[in-house]
């Protein structure tokens, strides 16, 4: 018996060798850690339980048959916990075969992903790979296939994260693709549908593989990438810190951690907050980290349409989506950018029982032919169409401008919203005095003394929260200082909601 335990430590040491230590040196000086390190980084200490350690692919054509064969193809799989909670997770190792996909490798994804969804936990996906293995043609192309239908069917079922920490290039890009969140390390990893070589055949465009698909790309100007991180390091300590935030899957509420804060807690700080001038900006995300547990709000697509502000947070221990107007960016107006990144992150609140918690100071949609042409119309309905389908508890404060559609479409009470305040320096109207006034009093737009007059009318009566206070669309004008506590109370007692809505297929969302 001893030689064949012998024996079976033997294979698992080869197996974990991967493609070898010279393969290995050479990710370590890449500044890349290898798929089974990231692993054991990113889950629990010795949690994490290994599956088909020893798969081989099956290729014979251009002289597989007789080439190397490396136990695991390519892709680590298996599952673990993080602080305790069950997660799947395949990493794919670029020191066999550069990583690439084969039939082999593509079933060892599938079984996790059947078994994630089966067993309803979260699935994460660390991606430093070349693309389809070229000599197995179609049988490789079937592999992506069934990946990709499995991403589609754990949709809103259980959160699906996706780290891309090398090159994930061709079909590879497709599957983070569709997951809830993608994550990247500056300038070790890249995704483009198409590398550099051959945009340059068929475009004639030179570029390189940072400039076509590099973390600075897809951060800012794609929205691709929700985050990137410095080193691999940081991003699988900030995904162990994300997951904490998340539900295991449609069926679980958020998760409950222990607080040390006071839901009562008085800030009378914010009571400054807005500036004197309603003009002059002020930074969101400063009311933000005041009102959720311990300041701890983890941010999501920080770097791109920095004029909306999304992430988690938590409320007496839990976790809570906040979605916010950003008054230091372009005053916090809602255009294309800003409307898409909101609308999916209402979305993903609103598969997996996450409270949403808006903050309000908009004033009104982003003008002009670019947005126009670029269909700010239908991109506006996204976020439009998103508040308004959530069912999950919609908890709105309003804390300065408030101005037209926009003010419909931010977590309005016409989109069921559940309990909305505002701040008494709150102004709902269709449009700010300045605007209102040459439109209404036209006539006397010849006489200075005349229109201050008008404009003191119109703010007296239209600039503050109390016109939609009378009406009942604001439930509360509260005092700023108090925000967290209301907030707090509300969402208890909300957390009995239930609310359905009319039986369909899917929605029709405006794409």
């Amino acid at each position: 018996m001893k030689h064949i335990l012998e024996g079976l430590e033997k294979r698992r040491s080869a197996a974990r060798l991967g493609g070898g230590q010279a393969r290995i040196d050479a990710q370590h000086k890449r500044g890349k850690l290898t798929a089974r390190e990231r692993v054991e980084l990113l889950l629990d200490h010795n949690s994490f339980e290994e599956f088909d350690m020893f798969v081989q692919h099956r290729a014979t054509d251009f002289g597989m048959d007789k080439g190397e064969k490396i136990p695991g193809d390519g892709v680590v799989t298996g599952w673990g916990t993080i602080n305790g909670r069950v997660v799947y997770v395949f990493a794919k190792d670029f020191t066999v075969f550069g990583g690439s996909l084969s039939e082999t490798h593509a079933a060892k994804i599938t079984k996790i992903q059947d078994m994630a969804l089966k067993n309803r936990a979260p699935i994460i996906g660390l991606f430093d790979a070349g693309g389809a293995r070229i000599q197995e043609g179609v049988a490789a192309l079937g592999g992506y296939g069934e990946v990709f239908q499995r991403n589609v069917m754990a949709s809103g079922v259980i959160p699906q994260i996706s780290v891309i920490m090398g090159p994930c290039a061709g079909g590879d890009v497709y599957s983070p693709a569709m997951t809830d969140f993608i994550f990247m390390v500056r300038d070790t990893s890249y995704m483009f549908v198409t590398g550099p070589d051959v945009v340059k055949t068929v475009t004639n465009e030179t570029v390189t593989a940072e400039e076509l698909g590099g973390a600075s790309v897809h951060t800012t100007k794609s929205s691709i990438a929700d985050r990137a991180y410095d080193n691999d390091v940081e991003a699988l300590l900030q995904m162990r810190r994300l997951v904490d935030f998340l539900p295991t899957s449609n069926t679980e509420e958020p998760p409950l951690w222990p607080s040390f804060d006071d839901d009562e807690r008085y800030d009378h700080s914010l009571d400054t907050l807005i500036p004197e001038n309603p003009n002059k900006p002020y930074d969101v995300k400063e009311l933000i980290t005041k009102v959720v547990d311990e300041g701890d709000f983890f941010e999501i697509q920080e770097a791109h349409a920095r004029n909306m502000v999304v992430g988690f947070g938590r409320m007496e221990g839990r976790t809570v989506g906040i979605v916010a107007n950003q008054p230091m960016v372009l005053a916090g107006v809602l255009d294309i950018d800003a409307s898409r990144k909101a609308a999916r992150f209402v979305r993903f609140c609103d598969c997996f029982n996450i409270p949403i918690v808006t903050f309000v100071d908009v004033p009104g949609f982003l003008p002009g032919t670019a947005q126009e042409y670029g269909g700010l119309i239908k991109h506006g309905a996204k976020l439009l169409f998103a508040y308004a389908e959530a069912t999950v508890p919609k908890v709105t404060v309003i804390t300065r401008k408030a101005f037209g559609g926009a003010y419909d479409v931010m977590a309005s009470k016409h989109l069921r919203g559940d309990v909305n305040y505002a701040w008494p320096s709150a102004q709902i109207a269709v449009m700010g005095a300045k605007g209102a006034v040459e439109i209404i009093f036209r006539a006397d737009m010849n006489d200075p003394a005349k229109i201050a007059e008008r404009t003191k009318e119109y703010e007296d009566r239209f600039l503050s929260p109390f016109v939609a206070a009378e009406r009942g669309y604001i439930d509360e004008v509260i005092q700023p200082f108090g925000t967290r506590k209301r907030v707090c109370r509300a969402l208890a007692m909300l957390r009995n909601k239930e609310l359905e809505n009319p039986w369909k297929k899917h929605d029709n969302i405006p794409l």
